[in-house]
């Protein structure tokens, strides 16, 4: 599909209200996981770099810099992403690209634990080496476009550096960063950039440009009411949602996205029944999926068995409410809220090189506790 065909709709109002003639040196686009903010921005790069001298048709999709952007050869655009990301970037052909190859080793299914992980975060070496780099002016004699994401992840040396960078930034050069939690972006950064936040489509918006993207794809079927289950259970994030049901499509088991789905929905059964719960088998079955969708996932959960204990409704799980309101019956409401403030603290570490599967099976065990007197 092509970049502008994902230009989500609930972006646009966004896009319009930005000025290409008086642009900032650095945006901080920052919003929830998997709304658009990664398409959105690379279109917004290309723009950015666009030659037309009409700032009002950017960009022109005709002029040379459109045309390099395109092919994923404009010498002016660095995009320092994770491996994950970089199969988004426009017709950027990475198995033969000699920048990324640093990272190849993170591609190799067979490789240590340690190199897959690093395939979730942004290359230290290659972050320093294009900051670093900036001194030197740009190749076309235009702007510069400098696309990091996700910002949070960045590593203290890295965020060191680039804060240096946003300090005195060098000439024609535009930073855009992303970060999915903006409160984990170091103050000083965040201080040195304009703030836009990405808003979430509601929730009929987001599945009818959801369903209309499916359409689109040969082969792929599956029914509405599966697809609005998956989109509720992953909190209302249409490209999340896209993304693994094509995996799921091109029968990928190892789609990381899928994963983690597959891993969400055995905790959310696991879940469902309560005291019964067995955490020991539940951490057991789904530590290896990313450990924040996991947390995110929990998170959904207590909130919706939060709110239905209050006489309210569910918002992520609507068609788990009979069981929902059956569990909230049994619920300890003060050990309820001690499990949430539990989860907002590991979520504020989900990155960190922990123990993933005994930090579940904590978090299990709390949850297990909070039924009862």
């Amino acid at each position: 599909m092509k970049q502008d065909n994902l230009m989500a709709p609930w972006l646009k109002p966004l896009w319009e209200s930005l000025d290409f003639a008086n642009f900032p040196n650095a945006i901080l686009l920052h919003g929830q996981s998997g709304i658009g903010k990664f398409a959105f921005s690379v279109e917004l790069a290309k723009a950015l770099l666009c030659e037309n001298s009409n700032a009002a048709i950017k960009p022109c999709n005709q002029c040379e810099a459109c045309h390099w952007f395109d092919t994923g050869n404009h010498p002016d655009f660095i995009a320092l992403v994770p491996e994950t990301h970089r199969k988004l970037l426009p017709h950027a052909d990475y198995e033969s690209d000699e920048t990324p190859k640093r990272g190849k080793a993170a591609r190799d299914d067979d490789g240590d634990s340690s190199e897959k992980k690093e395939k979730k975060n942004i290359s230290i070496e290659e972050t320093r080496h294009a900051i670093e780099n900036l001194s030197i002016g740009s190749h076309r004699g235009g702007n510069r476009v400098i696309l990091i994401y996700p910002l949070e992840m960045l590593r203290t040396d890295s965020a060191n550096t680039l804060l240096k960078s946003l300090e005195e930034p060098p000439a024609n050069t535009i930073f855009i960063l992303l970060a999915d939690r903006v409160d984990r972006v170091l103050p000083t950064i965040r201080s040195r950039c304009r703030l836009l936040t990405a808003p979430r489509p509601d929730r009929e918006q987001g599945l009818a440009w959801l369903k209309t993207q499916l359409n689109n794809i040969d082969g792929l079927k599956v029914n509405d009411g599966d697809v609005e289950t998956i989109y509720d259970e992953q909190g209302g994030a249409p490209f999340s949602v896209l993304s693994s049901l094509i995996a799921r499509h091109n029968k990928d088991e190892k789609d990381e996205l899928t994963i983690s789905i597959q891993a969400s929905r055995y905790l959310l059964q696991s879940m469902a029944q309560g005291v019964g719960i067995n955490w020991l088998d539940t951490a057991e079955k789904t530590h290896k999926a990313q450990y924040g969708f996991l947390l995110a996932s929990m998170q959904r959960w207590i909130s919706d068995l939060q709110s239905v204990a209050q006489g309210g409704a569910p918002r992520y799980y609507p068609k788990h409410i009979s069981t929902l309101q059956s569990l909230s019956k049994a619920v300890n409401v003060q050990r309820m809220l001690q499990l949430w403030k539990s989860l907002l603290q590991a979520r504020r570490h989900e990155n960190h090189p922990l123990a993933n599967r005994i930090q579940l099976e904590a978090l299990l065990s709390q949850y297990q506790q909070i039924f009862g007197p």
